[in-house]
């Protein structure tokens, strides 16, 4: 025993690194002899998580592939998709929660309708407030999920719809306002929800409702969203979650356009910023040793209000709860930490082929070209996974030609899985510059929960899949 915790001991400033890549060797002697499991058994698990949907019509998505794999039990990480019903747009979500899942598993479901209340004109708005009485149907009078089989305790999603009307009253009443902007309206959403989880908290409520509303406050989450409207790409994102386009080129292959900025200690800009938001006097404790007054590695959040509100409520409200330790050391001139997304617009072309949206838990094994490059293989490897079907009944020879040829280059790189996320998944635990080594993903798989969050991260991965054609024929 004493030999095992030292060798953990060693390896824990390797472990804690973002970009660790821990081999099956360092598994093994840190926690000895494993189960081995079957390649059905590691399929099963990989794939118990995985979800895709397909759309028909006019769209620039195909359809996408979406897919799980917890190291926390439970896990933290959340993921939402939704069709805006009033507007033509799709909303696609990766949220990756810390201090516990409840703020990343309420801001899955509640964001996205913030999100569709700021799309709509005043006009608009006033007419739904003026139709739909119920605060509990506004939810989905503007949006259809998708995947979505989990709803708040009663008592909760009472205090969530008073608070979602509200938000919608006050977006009404700004009416004769400058003209609409995408990426003030995701940043409105976002620092309204982050306003609302503060307001819950601080309510008079019975002692289980005020539990329930602090440990939403008092955990948080990271998070990206994109918004996909025919042509128009905007991705907003608050934390160290990525989203990654995969772009190809005839003649110059695959290439990885990163949509998202990274709110961490890496970023200069973003560490300057903080430092310019707080008395220079703070400099050398606001960021200490790369993490927000010594303790959260993101930089931006969803709740986490310990590093928002002031001593006077930290000490009234929160200390009750959790104790005097809840209050960060050199706790000064808060608010600390925003949930201020930033925002990234890209205009979608034919070579614009996917997007890649997930924690850092994947990150941590791939880099986002290699992300892309095992997305773009899948693609040509998937089309073997089915018999071959002619898209129309007039289709030339030399078309029908050339999808034989390209179905002969899949073959080459058939995938195992049909669902990217889970290709992603297998690759990212178990992919050598050899091939998939499956003893590697065992050992990934059969770690014990004691150690196995010092290895991986939960994983939550999103692949939205673009229509080429549809997009070579809008107009520009």
């Amino acid at each position: 025993m004493f030999n095992m915790i030292s060798l953990l001991i060693n390896h824990i400033p390797k472990i804690v690194n973002k970009t660790t890549k821990l081999d099956k060797q360092t598994i093994s002697k840190c926690y000895g002899s494993l189960p081995r499991l079957t390649p059905q058994e590691v399929t099963r698990i990989l794939r118990s998580n995985e979800f895709t949907k397909e759309f028909n019509g006019p769209n620039s998505i195909k359809y996408y592939d979406t897919n799980q794999l917890s190291s926390n039990n439970p896990i933290e990480d959340t993921r939402s998709e939704a069709r805006c019903k009033l507007t033509n747009g799709h909303l696609l979500g990766i949220f990756d929660g810390h201090g516990g899942g409840a703020c990343a598993q309420v801001i899955s479901k509640r964001l996205p309708a913030y999100i569709a209340g700021c799309l709509l004109p005043t006009d608009s708005l006033k007419k739904i407030l003026g139709v739909q009485k119920h605060p509990a149907k506004l939810r989905d009078h503007l949006l259809e999920f998708y995947n979505d089989n989990t709803d708040f305790v009663s008592n909760i999603s009472k205090l969530y719809n008073e608070s979602f009307l509200s938000f919608l009253k006050e977006l009404a009443e700004k009416s004769g306002e400058s003209d609409f902007q995408m990426e003030k309206a995701l940043q409105n959403s976002f620092l309204s929800l982050d306003r609302d989880l503060s307001d819950e908290a601080l309510r008079k409520l019975s002692r289980s409702d005020k539990a329930r509303t602090l440990s939403v406050a008092m955990s948080g989450c990271v998070a990206v969203v994109s918004h996909i409207d025919g042509p128009h790409l905007h991705v907003a994102g608050a934390g160290d979650c990525r989203a990654v386009l995969g772009v190809y080129a005839e003649n110059e292959g695959w290439s990885a356009k990163m949509m998202t900025v990274e709110h961490n200690s890496d970023n200069r800009e973003e560490v300057e910023r903080i430092w310019s938001e707080h008395p220079a006097i703070e400099k050398q404790t606001v960021i200490r040793m790369e993490r927000l007054l010594g303790q959260l590695a993101p930089l931006r959040a969803f709740g986490d209000f310990r590093y928002k509100w002031n001593k006077e409520i930290m000490s009234n409200t929160v200390v009750p709860y959790y104790g005097e330790s809840a209050i960060p050391p050199n706790y000064y001139t808060p608010p600390y930490l925003t949930a201020k997304p930033d925002v990234v617009y890209h205009r979608l072309t034919p070579k614009d082929k996917f997007l890649i949206l997930a924690t850092d838990g994947l990150w941590d094994f791939i880099s986002p070209l290699e992300a892309v490059r095992l997305v773009g293989e899948h693609m040509s490897g998937k089309v073997t996974l089915s018999p071959l079907t002619l898209s129309r009944n007039n289709i030339k020879l030399s078309e029908i030609n050339q999808m034989l040829l390209q179905r002969t280059k899949g073959l080459k790189k058939k995938p195992l899985d049909e669902n990217a996320a889970t290709h992603l998944l297998r690759n990212a635990l178990g992919g050598t510059e050899y091939g998939i080594d499956h003893s590697k993903i065992s050992q990934f798989l059969t770690l014990s929960d004691k150690i196995v969050r010092m290895f991986r991260d939960d994983i939550t991965i999103t692949v939205v899949y673009m229509d080429s054609e549809f997009l070579r024929h809008c107009p520009s």
